[in-house]
C-alpha cells in the first residue's frame, strides 16, 4: 500500500543522521530563528515558549559534550 512518501527510507530516519547531539544542535539553531520571527511580530507568549525550548536543546548539547570529554 503506497504511503505517498516515495520509495526511499522513512523521513524520521534519514541516512547520515548525526544522532541526538546533532538533532539537539539543529533544533536549537532553528528555534533561534523562530524566536526572532516571533519577536518581530510581537508574539510574546510564543517568544517565551520558543526560548524555553531553545534553552532545553542547548542544555542537552552541553550535557552530551561534557560526557564526551570525560
Amino acid at each position: 500500500m503506497p504511503t505517498g512518501r516515495g520509495a526511499g527510507p522513512p523521513i524520521d530516519d534519514p541516512p547520515g543522521d548525526g544522532g541526538p547531539e546533532e538533532a539537539a544542535s539543529f533544533i536549537a539553531e532553528s528555534l533561534a530563528e523562530l524566536v526572532l520571527l516571533a519577536r518581530r511580530h510581537k508574539l510574546d507568549l510564543l517568544v517565551r515558549l520558543l526560548e524555553m525550548a531553545q534553552l532545553e536543546a542547548e542544555e542537552r548539547v552541553r550535557l552530551r559534550s561534557r560526557r564526551k570529554l570525560s
